[in-house]
């Protein structure tokens, strides 16, 4: 209850009484919880700013304006305000009363679908100031008071006199939350901000806008995100006619595969049967839309470690954001899912009649609800691995493009140092001819030095020797596919211990980077490797060997390959099997065993044997490998060592 003087004036808590000067505010909630809960209720400046954004979007504002101040953070907007007359400041010190309890209280006299519920967002600048200043006007009445962490006596908060309210941006309505001496810090530049405040309040239109001020009166108007965000995708999935028109803006270089990279979708629609507030059982039709996309590339992305990060799938209800990302909960935290973004509406989060399911400081919602289990379980099974495979696709058509050029440019440079070897050929032989043939008596000596004066008037010829070393690949790893998890290990083990991946050829590879181009014949591809060089540089393999490669002609080509160019390899072999020749089995191999249920094991000898074999190859190919204590750290964190 608030009271004027000692006179009781309204149901609504708050008493207009006329003949008073003076306004009196009076917070409904012990001050034990403000103490307590407002400065732990939000974890990031930018989810409060979400709230306070949220607010002025119930109250019909068309213009919100984030400023910066030196001592402050300003947030103002042109909404209806609140009269204190009419008791609306009565209603909105009403903390913790649901602002809607049925579909008619859930929209605005704009018709806007209200993102808040439960009555708590207004504290949401207690956590970032003890004292937040909270100036409206509606109709031109003006109205100001201190949001205290510590209010006085009887939860009376400081009143601030009509000749002290002032707006920066507004004038006959709105409202104003100054959030003063806070001790969270908006980004030193708009840009920043704006990436931030569009990552948890994304539908920005004509009707409502976002501005940005800075301390030199910058304003900076904030865009859609999902259309910035488009710009930079190389595939997308779009579900419903809202945003159906992201999908023209994805950027997508191989127009012939466009249809298999972007993906026009109905809403996904799941039934449900739920209990309402009022315990009766009824059927609903959970509807899901947005878009999930993966970006071209990653590099550059995140700018700052505050910032929120730039892979994520966020859930909305009624535009506004409930939970910023479940991509941990769906995903398998593979490296792929570091190029996943993605924005979902689900408005029957937030229906009315049903219960409550958000978190009290709107980061989250309850994980065993059933509306919140249906959305998870068709991302992590439908959603996700759908986008997974457009990313993997493009990346894919991307590597091939790539690896294509790469084997043009090899083999112009082949044909270059062909013609000059061929040409060194041709020029050292004229010259020794012409000059024995001048002097017949030439003893064995001067022989001898007119064949080396020509090779070294003509070894200049040999200056793309080097350039075409240098653009080859180093390592093959020759396996089959029943064989891969043992390949990934190796794979993986190469990689930890600093050989690019673009330097390997590893046609069951995860990573495209290291697969055969699709469009490529992979006789053809090792052709150039093992034989169809003027380059000495001989590729470098590590066999895969087990029963499987008996039946396989593309291995046991590369053991011919291999042996018949000496080539230098290694061999990581599963227990059963014995290598024979052409491979060098007089060399002591590597032993892995593998259970019934694909379970990879070494003994403490072969696990040693195994790193010995990565690190001389890393050695050899000119690469620092790491020492032995870390790589069989490594290894025993990965597959199981036994005595």
């Amino acid at each position: 209850m608030l009271y004027l003087g000692k006179t009781r004036c309204s149901t609504f808590n708050v008493f207009e009484c006329r003949s008073m000067e003076t306004k009196k505010y009076k917070i409904e909630i012990d001050p034990r919880i403000l103490e307590l809960l407002g400065p732990n209720l939000y974890t990031n400046i930018y989810y409060v700013l979400a709230e306070l954004i949220a607010n002025a979007y119930d109250a019909d504002a068309h213009n919100v304006y984030i400023i910066s101040e030196p001592d402050a953070i300003r947030v103002e907007d042109d909404g209806h305000g609140m009269s204190y007359s009419k008791g609306g400041i009565a209603k909105y010190l009403g903390v913790a009363k649901l602002s809607r309890t049925n579909e008619l209280d859930s929209l605005t006299d704009l018709g806007r679908q209200k993102m808040g519920r439960k009555g708590i967002g207004k504290l949401a600048a207690l956590s970032v100031s003890e004292n937040v200043d909270v100036l409206t006007v509606s109709d031109g009445e003006k109205s100001g008071f201190v949001l205290s962490r510590h209010p006085q006596k009887g939860g009376i908060l400081l009143s601030i006199e009509e000749q002290n309210i002032s707006f920066k941006k507004i004038s006959n309505h709105g409202t104003a939350i100054i959030m003063k001496n806070p001790e969270y810090h908006l980004h030193k530049t708009n840009d920043a901000i704006k990436r931030n405040i569009v990552n948890i309040f994304p539908l920005i239109d004509q009707d409502f806008k976002i501005h940005v001020i800075n301390l030199d009166g910058k304003d900076d108007v904030i865009e859609r995100l999902d259309e910035v965000f488009a710009k930079s995708l190389c595939s997308i999935i779009t579900l419903g006619d809202d945003f159906k028109d992201l999908a023209k803006k994805v950027k997508i270089p191989y127009p012939d595969k466009k249809e298999i990279l972007v993906d026009v979708r109905e809403c996904h629609s799941i039934p449900l049967q739920m209990k309402n507030t009022q315990g009766e059982l009824k059927s609903y039709n959970l509807i899901v839309k947005g878009w999930i996309g993966a970006y071209e590339s990653t590099k550059g992305r995140k700018r700052d470690i505050s910032d929120f990060p730039d892979n994520f799938i966020s859930l909305y209800a009624h535009k506004k954001m409930g939970e910023f990302n479940i991509l941990p909960k769906v995903g398998k935290n593979s490296l792929i899912e570091s190029f996943i973004v993605g924005q979902l509406y689900v408005d029957l989060f937030e229906l009315s009649e049903l219960p409550d399911m958000a978190l009290s400081n709107r980061q989250g919602y309850k994980s065993d609800d059933l509306r919140y289990e249906a959305v998870i379980n068709y991302v992590r099974k439908i959603l996700l691995p759908a986008i997974i495979n457009k990313r993997s696709t493009y990346a894919a058509l991307k590597n091939a493009a790539a690896q294509k050029k790469q084997l043009n440019e090899q083999k112009k440079k082949e044909e270059t140092l062909k013609r000059a070897v061929d040409n060194f050929r041709r020029k050292t032989g004229n010259t020794i001819y012409d000059t024995i043939k001048e002097n017949k008596n030439y003893t064995s000596e001067q022989v001898h030095e007119v064949v080396e004066k020509a090779i070294n008037d003509n070894i200049p010829d040999f200056g793309l020797k080097k350039i075409v070393d240098t653009a080859k690949k180093k390592l093959l790893i020759s396996q089959t596919g029943a064989d891969k998890d043992l390949s990934d290990l190796v794979y993986n083990f190469l990689l930890f211990n600093g050989i690019p991946a673009k330097e390997i050829i590893y046609s069951n590879c995860d990573e495209s980077v290291s697969r055969i181009p699709s469009d490529v014949s992979i006789y053809d591809y090792l052709r150039d490797f093992f034989v169809n060089s003027y380059s000495d540089q001989k590729i470098h393999v590590v066999f895969i060997t087990s029963q499987h490669i008996t039946c396989s002609f593309g291995t046991m080509s590369e053991i011919g390959a291999a042996w018949i160019t000496k080539a230098d390899h290694r061999i990581i072999n599963v227990d059963g099997f014995r290598p024979q020749k052409p491979l060098d089995d007089s060399v002591v191999w590597q032993t892995t065993m593998i259970d019934k249920d694909g379970n990879i094991s070494m003994t403490k000898l072969n696990a040693d044997l195994f790193c010995e074999k990565i690190e001389s190859l890393c050695t050899k190919l000119g690469y620092t490998p790491k020492d032995r204590k870390t790589n069989m750290t490594r290894l025993g964190s990965t597959i199981k060592i036994v005595k």
